[in-house]
Order: C-alpha cells, then sequence, then structure tokens
C-alpha cells in the first residue's frame, strides 16, 4: 500500500494514577525528522520513543507531542536522617560543656534542624511508566498511519489516472511521427517539382533529404523509454510501499525524455502533446513528493 507523508494521529491513555497524551502529525521531508516535545521525566526513554515511531515512519517530518497529568496526591515520602540528628546532639552536649549553659533542646527543635527530617519523591515505577507511554505512543502510530494510507490510496489513484493519460500522449507521438516523413517527402518533392519543372527529380536526393531529416526528428528511443518509464511507475505504485524517493528519480528521468521530444519535434502537433507531456510529468513529480 501507498502511504501519504502528512497524518495526523491522537491517543490517550486515563488510569486512576495519570493521563498520557500522544499527538502526531507530518508534513513532507526528504528524510525521516521526528520532533518530539515531551516532559522532562520522560527524556530518559527519548531513545526507546525513536525506536519504536521507527516502526511505523519512514520518511515526513513528524512532530510528536507528549503531554502527562499526575493524579495522585501522595508523591511525597518523609525521610529522617537519624545520623545528622544524633551528630547535632553531640554538638549540643559540646556546646553545653564548653559555655556552661542548659541544654534544652527538645524533640521538636531538633526536628526543625536542617537536613534531620527531609521530603522525598517517591520514585517511578519506570518499567510501568514506559509500559503505559509505550502503548499509548503505538497506538498513536497506528491512528497516524491509517490516515496515510487513506491520503497514499487517494495518491495513487490520481497518480495512476495522470499516467494513463501520459501513455495517450506517447501513443499519439508514437502514431503521428511516421506521417511527418510521409508529409515532409511529399512537400520535398512538390517543392523540387516547383523549382525544377519537367526535368527529373533525383530519388537518391530525395531519400538522402528524408533519411537526414528522419534523423533529426526521430523520438523511437525516447518513447520507449517513456514508456518503460510509466510502466514501471504503475508497478511500483501497485507494489506499494516506501517508495517516494525511487518514484522521484523515475519522475525526473520521464522529464528529460519529454525535453527531448519537446525539442527534437519539428511538428506542431507533437510539440503541443510534448508540452502536455511535461505539463503533466511536473504534477506527477509534485503528487510524488507527498508519497513516503
Amino acid at each position: 500500500m501507498i502511504k501519504s507523508m502528512t497524518g495526523f494521529g491522537r491517543c490517550e491513555t486515563v488510569t486512576d494514577e495519570y493521563k498520557i497524551s500522544v499527538e502526531m502529525k507530518a508534513v513532507n521531508h526528504r528524510y525521516l525528522d521526528l520532533s518530539i516535545k515531551m516532559p522532562k521525566k520522560f527524556n530518559f526513554f527519548e531513545a526507546g520513543i525513536r525506536n519504536l515511531l521507527k516502526n511505523y515512519i519512514q520518511r515526513g517530518k513528524v512532530d510528536v507531542f507528549i503531554t502527562y497529568e499526575d493524579y495522585t496526591e501522595n508523591k511525597l515520602c518523609l525521610k529522617y536522617n537519624s545520623a545528622l540528628a544524633a551528630e547535632y546532639m553531640d554538638y549540643f552536649a559540646k556546646m553545653e560543656a564548653q559555655f556552661g549553659i542548659q541544654n534544652d533542646i527538645k524533640v521538636s527543635a531538633l526536628a526543625k534542624c536542617p537536613e534531620v527530617l527531609i521530603m522525598e519523591e517517591v520514585p517511578e515505577d519506570e518499567e510501568q511508566m514506559w509500559k503505559l507511554l509505550s502503548e499509548t505512543i503505538e497506538e498513536a502510530a497506528k491512528r497516524f498511519v491509517e490516515t496515510r494510507v487513506t491520503e497514499g490510496e487517494n495518491l495513487k489513484n490520481d497518480l495512476l489516472g495522470k499516467l494513463k493519460y501520459m501513455t495517450e500522449l506517447v501513443g499519439f507521438i508514437e502514431e503521428r511521427s511516421p506521417r511527418i516523413l510521409l508529409e515532409y517527402r511529399t512537400k520535398l518533392e512538390d517543392k523540387v517539382k516547383e523549382l525544377l519543372g519537367s526535368a527529373s527529380i533525383d530519388e537518391g536526393r530525395i531519400a538522402t533529404e528524408v533519411t537526414i531529416f528522419a534523423d533529426k526528428i526521430c523520438v523511437d528511443e525516447e518513447t520507449v523509454r517513456l514508456r518503460s518509464h510509466i510502466e514501471n511507475t504503475c508497478t511500483e505504485l501497485n507494489a506499494g510501499g516506501s517508495v517516494g524517493r525511487k518514484l522521484d528519480f523515475i519522475a525526473q528521468e520521464m522529464n528529460r525524455e519529454a525535453n527531448t521530444i519537446l525539442s527534437k519535434a519539428n511538428d506542431l502537433e507533437i510539440s503541443d502533446k510534448a508540452i502536455a507531456l511535461k505539463t503533466e510529468i511536473e504534477k506527477v513529480r509534485e503528487q510524488i513528493q507527498n508519497i513516503e
């Protein structure tokens, strides 16, 4: 199947403790360019997120937005530093002996001493957090790919229609080319008769002139290659996959052949068809830019 490089996907995972939202959107790009915006607490998972997304996306500039809401209230715990409290008490005793003052320290006063009682954040369960996060990202990526596939099918059908029209244009050029030679020979013989009157016409000379003219306007090789490129493009589109780069290269080759046909054209009808061919190829190239 063909996938467009533009797409959008969104997913939310809500539990009693957390809410994780993942939103993805993409536009055209020559390569895969991932931009991930997320809370700092998820920075540890960035490499894993990138590796996960590469399973679903090959090309495009993709913006990923991750938000996190914590519904838990008891995320802090109280820690008692008994060693530090004992050290405080030792120094209070020394101060009592040194200055001859009463050591009237109480528990409430000791607890107020720096670092005796400290608040610590309860560590996250990273394994569980990654499970929730990865599942949400994966579901958002699947929905993202679905929109790309839908758009890709539309692109495919449009391109196949354009390629069919291009085949018709090439067919006209192939059919018209031999008739140009006959018309040229007739015009040449008429011109010679007009100039020489009743004198005999040198058929050999006429044949030589027609051969030289035929060599100048011959586009057989170009039309054969152009047909091959069109058929190859149709085959790749029907095969599917990440074919955007390959199709872009083929489109460049088609444009080159069309330019050559136009430069050799010595007939108004062929020139018109060659111009139409170039126009259609340009449309195809623009559409191919949207294919992954």
